[in-house]
C-alpha cells in the first residue's frame, strides 16, 4: 500500500469516527432539542482549537453481538481545546452510539484524560449524556465508573471539574457529576437518578415521571443537586465557558483578572438607605452585592436552591471574589440545613482555588424548629462553620444589619481568622434580639409589673411599657455596631455607600496574604 492509499484510509477511518452512530440517529437528537456529541464540543471551545484523543478506540467486548457492532471512539469523544485561549480537557457522551453506554474502553479514554489534565493544570469539562453502564460488558463497565470516580476524587481541589447533564444520567453514572465542582441542567431533555421510576413503582408503588424525580427543575429547586439550570444546550454550554471566567485552571494558579472600567471609588448612594429602619422589614441584598460589584454583574450559583442564603462570583477591580450572602428576603435570611450545605460547599470550592470570599452578613440565626432540629441542623450548620474557619484564602466581611448569636460566629467573623471585618451603622451585633433578650433577661420584672397592682387590663399596659422601654435601652446599648467596634471585632463602622472602595482596598492589601493550617492528612468536616 503507497502513501497515496495510507491516507485514503486514514481519511476513510476519520469519516467513520465522525459519522457516529449516523445521520439518523443524529437527527432525531436534533428532534429532541439536542445538539450532537461532536456539535456540543465544537460549540464549547474556541473555534478550530480542539484536538481528539482515542479517536480510533473501540471496545472489546464480544458477547451479545456486540463484536459486529463496532463504532470509532465506542460512544465517547475525548480530548482537549482552549476556552478563551486558555486550555481545557473535555469528554462528550454520544448518545447515538449504544446509547452513549460506559464500556471498558471509554472509561480508559476518559480517564487518560483526567489524568493528563491534573498533570498540566487543566480543567476537566464532561458533557454527559448517556444511558449508563454498558450491560452487555458487565462489570468491567462498573469498573470503568469506579476507576472514573477515584480520578474525580484525587484531582478535587487540583484542577476544576465541570458537569453538564444534556440528556440522561442514570445509576451509577450519577455520581462522577456528583463529585464534580458544578453540575449544570438542561430543562426538559436532561435528569438524573439513582433508580428510575419503574422501579420506584415496583418497589415503592410510587408513580413519579422523570422528570418530576430527576429533572433539571428538580435537582435545581428540591435536592440541589445542579448548580445551574439552562432551557437548551446552546445556554447549558455558553454557562460553562462563562463559569470558567470566574475560576482559575488549577489549585496553583489565579484567578483570571479582567480589565475593569468600574471606577474602583464608585459610590452608590441608594446603598445608605437600602436597609429598612425598622428591623423586621425586609430587603433584597442582591440589591446591595449588584451595587458593589463590577458593572453590577453577579454570576448566581445555585439561585434556585436554598434562596435564604446567595452565593456567586463576582468581580472587583477586574478580580474574581466568591459572594456569599444572607438573603433577608427570603425566611428572614436564617440558617438551615440546605443553606449551611450549599453556603460551606461554595466556601470551600473558593478556598480550594484562590478565590477571595466576600460575606454579606444579615442573619437572625438558625431556623428553629423540630424538622430542622431532627434533620441535624447542628451538624449541617457545623459545616458552614468549618468551611469558614478552615478557609486561608483573603475573606472580608460586610454586616450590613443583624449578627445574631452563634451565626453571628458562622458566618466568616473575625473569630474565625476572617481578615477584614466591616459594619454598617444599621449592624446589630448581639446574641439575639433586642426583643428576645428583653423577655430573659428581665424575665422576673416583667412578671411583677404583670402581677402588681390595679386590673388585669392596667396591669398588661404596665408591663408592655417595661417591655418596650427596655428594648430600646437594649437596642441603643447593644444592637449596634460600636460594641463589636470597640473590641476590634470589626475593624471599621464605614458608610454603606463607601463599601465598593473599602472592599478593593481590602482585597488588594491582601493580594499576598499567606496562611496555612496546621500540617494534617485532612480534617474531619462533620458531613
Amino acid at each position: 500500500m503507497d502513501l497515496e492509499q495510507k491516507l485514503q484510509e486514514l481519511k476513510r477511518r476519520d469519516q467513520l469516527a465522525d459519522e457516529g452512530g449516523g445521520p439518523e440517529r443524529r437527527e432525531r437528537q436534533h428532534k429532541e432539542g439536542k445538539m450532537s456529541a461532536r456539535e456540543r464540543v465544537e460549540f464549547l471551545l474556541d473555534e478550530g482549537t480542539f484536538d481528539e484523543t482515542d479517536r480510533f478506540v473501540t471496545h472489546r467486548a464480544n458477547d451479545f453481538g456486540l463484536a459486529e457492532r463496532k463504532y470509532y471512539g465506542d460512544g465517547f469523544i475525548t480530548g482537549y481545546g482552549r476556552i478563551e485561549g486558555r486550555l481545557v480537557f473535555v469528554f462528550a457522551q454520544d448518545f447515538t452510539i449504544f446509547g452513549g453506554t460506559l464500556s471498558e474502553s471509554n472509561a480508559r479514554k476518559i480517564v487518560k484524560i483526567m489524568e493528563m489534565a491534573a498533570r498540566v493544570g487543566a480543567p476537566v469539562i464532561g458533557l454527559n449524556d448517556s444511558g449508563g453502564a454498558r450491560i452487555q460488558e458487565g462489570v468491567v463497565s462498573l469498573a470503568g465508573y469506579a476507576d472514573i470516580f477515584l480520578r474525580n476524587t484525587l484531582y478535587s481541589g487540583v484542577v476544576p471539574q465541570l458537569s453538564a447533564i444534556m440528556g440522561p444520567c442514570a445509576g451509577g453514572a450519577v455520581y462522577s457529576p456528583a463529585i464534580t465542582d458544578f453540575v449544570v441542567m438542561v430543562d426538559k431533555t436532561s435528569y438524573m437518578f439513582i433508580t428510575g421510576p419503574d422501579v420506584i413503582k415496583t418497589v415503592m408503588h410510587e408513580d413519579v415521571t422523570k422528570e418530576q424525580l430527576g429533572g433539571a427543575t428538580t435537582h435545581n429547586e428540591t435536592s440541589g443537586v445542579a448548580h445551574f439550570l439552562a432551557h437548551d444546550d446552546a445556554e447549558c454550554l455558553s454557562l460553562l465557558r462563562e463559569l470558567l471566567s470566574f475560576i482559575p485552571s488549577n489549585n496553583l494558579d489565579d484567578p483570571p483578572r479582567k480589565a475593569c472600567t468600574d471606577p474602583i471609588d464608585r459610590a452608590d448612594a441608594a446603598l445608605d438607605t437600602l436597609v429598612p429602619a425598622q428591623s423586621n422589614l425586609p430587603y433584597n441584598i442582591k440589591d446591595a452585592i449588584r451595587a458593589i460589584v463590577d458593572d453590577g454583574y453577579f454570576f448566581e450559583v445555585q439561585e434556585h436552591y436554598a434562596k435564604n442564603i446567595v452565593v456567586g462570583f463576582a468581580r472587583m477591580n477586574g478580580r474574581s471574589a466568591g459572594i456569599i450572602a444572607n438573603q433577608p428576603a427570603v425566611l428572614a435570611g436564617t440558617l438551615d440545613i440546605n443553606a449551611s450545605v450549599k453556603g460551606a460547599r461554595f466556601v470551600r470550592f473558593c478556598d480550594c482555588f484562590n478565590i477571595p470570599l466576600i460575606t454579606f452578613e444579615d442573619v437572625p440565626g438558625f431556623l428553629p424548629g423540630t424538622q430542622q432540629e431532627y434533620g441535624g441542623i447542628i451538624r449541617h450548620g457545623a459545616k458552614l462553620l468549618f468551611a469558614f474557619a478552615e478557609a486561608t484564602v483573603p475573606k472580608l466581611t460586610v454586616i450590613t444589619r443583624k449578627a445574631y448569636g452563634g451565626a453571628y460566629c458562622v458566618m466568616a467573623s473575625k473569630h474565625i481568622r476572617t481578615d477584614v471585618n466591616y459594619a454598617w451603622p444599621t449592624a446589630e451585633i448581639a446574641v439575639m434580639g433586642p426583643e428576645g433578650a428583653v423577655d430573659i433577661v428581665y424575665k422576673r420584672e416583667l412578671e411583677r409589673a404583670a402581677n402588681g397592682s390595679g386590673n388585669e387590663s392596667e396591669r398588661s399596659e404596665r408591663r408592655e411599657q417595661m417591655r418596650t422601654q427596655k428594648i430600646e435601652d437594649f437596642r441603643d446599648r447593644f444592637a449596634n455596631p460600636y460594641v463589636a467596634a470597640e473590641r476590634g471585632f470589626v475593624d471599621a463602622v464605614i458608610r454603606p455607600r463607601d463599601t465598593r472602595k473599602k472592599l478593593i482596598d481590602a482585597l488588594e492589601m491582601l493580594g499576598t496574604k499567606r496562611d496555612k493550617n496546621p500540617p494534617k492528612k485532612h480534617g474531619n468536616i462533620p458531613l
